[in-house]
């Protein structure tokens, strides 16, 4: 079995990134109608800017543009984490939610390191 990672999607980063994203999209369905525009929305749009971003550096050439596309994945991820707390002091989420998805987001996040080091390990040998 060939493991060579040849497309983003390859990459567990941003498979566990998207299956957090369905799962943000399922959460806010359940918010109060008046956060469509607000909470809800910017909570789906902080999610699936960190697989976005994951898409967008595994597809730059450089390593520098890859690593700050990997780094704005991290921002997304750390956004994210702070709409879920909010969702949880305004109670449309229970406590128990929200530590699956913050614990989610750890991991995603970890992952997402893993990809700014050894894209930095890369660079450091090829001097790109």
């Amino acid at each position: 079995m060939n493991n060579k990672i040849k497309n983003f999607t390859d990459l567990d980063a941003w498979r566990e990134g998207h299956r957090f994203v369905l799962k943000i999209y399922e959460i806010v369905k359940k918010f109060p109608r008046k956060e469509l525009f607000g909470l809800s929305a910017q909570l789906e749009r902080a999610a699936v800017s960190i697989t976005s971003n994951v898409a967008e550096g595994f597809s730059r050439y450089y390593f520098k543009d890859k690593v700050r596309f990997y780094y704005m994945s991290r921002g997304s991820i750390s956004e994210t984490q702070n709409l879920l707390l909010v969702a949880k002091d305004l109670k449309y989420i229970d406590t128990n939610l929200f530590n699956e998805n913050f614990e989610q987001t750890c991991k995603i996040q970890s992952l997402i390191n893993g990809l700014i080091n050894s894209i930095s390990k890369q660079s450091s040998k090829n001097h790109f």
